[in-house]
């Protein structure tokens, strides 16, 4: 059985071309969303989805009204197939039900891989440029310098409590012990 997903993304836009679509590809029922596709929550999309039982085949009249990026698009579809649900779209000429169709969004699947990869690889390499220049990852210090010495003389002095100290410098409980027992600093 054929089972029909349109969605688009604004109430102004229509949903009329691809139930026509769907429905030329005989599609036995259809389900829509009317939802941005960076929305997770798509009722229509989920219906359809505990509506498609094993043999049956999703179909969409593009490949961006089912999901929202490649990475998850490819999750969608790798999940559809565990449940042996094929998988078609119309306008990109892809059925997960042929060998061909099979191949084809593989060869997506290994191209999402690759960039992912490449964001990774470009991503550690420009963490260790900013380390060879000096620079450290994460939030900026709560306490100058001059405040952590000023913090750790009167933690030692012990005539000042953990919460004054805590009113006083503006940091939680965490980021107190941690200045004070941090040997750097």
């Amino acid at each position: 059985m054929l089972i029909g997903y349109a969605r688009v993304s604004t109430h102004e836009q229509t949903l009329a071309l691809q139930q026509d679509a769907l429905t030329k590809a005989t599609c036995t029922q259809l389900f829509t969303d009317t939802a941005s596709g960076a929305v997770t929550d798509r009722p229509g999309l989920i219906e359809a989805l505990s509506h498609l039982r094993p043999g049956d085949t999703l179909v969409v009249w593009r490949l961006d009204r089912l999901g929202r990026s490649l990475s998850d698009l490819i999750g969608t579809v790798t999940a559809l197939s565990q449940r042996d649900i094929g998988f078609r779209s119309l306008q990109e000429q892809i059925d997960t039900t042929t060998s061909g169709g099979k191949l084809v969004f593989h060869i997506f699947g290994a191209l999402a891989e690759f960039e992912r990869d490449l964001i990774r690889e470009r991503t550690l390499a420009g963490l260790a440029a900013a380390r060879a220049r000096g620079r450290k990852g994460g939030p900026p210090h709560k306490l100058t310098p001059q405040q952590v010495q000023q913090l750790k003389a009167l933690y030692a002095t012990g005539r000042h409590s953990v919460a004054t100290l805590r009113a006083t410098f503006g940091v939680s409980r965490a980021t107190l012990y941690r200045y004070i027992h941090d040997e750097d600093r």
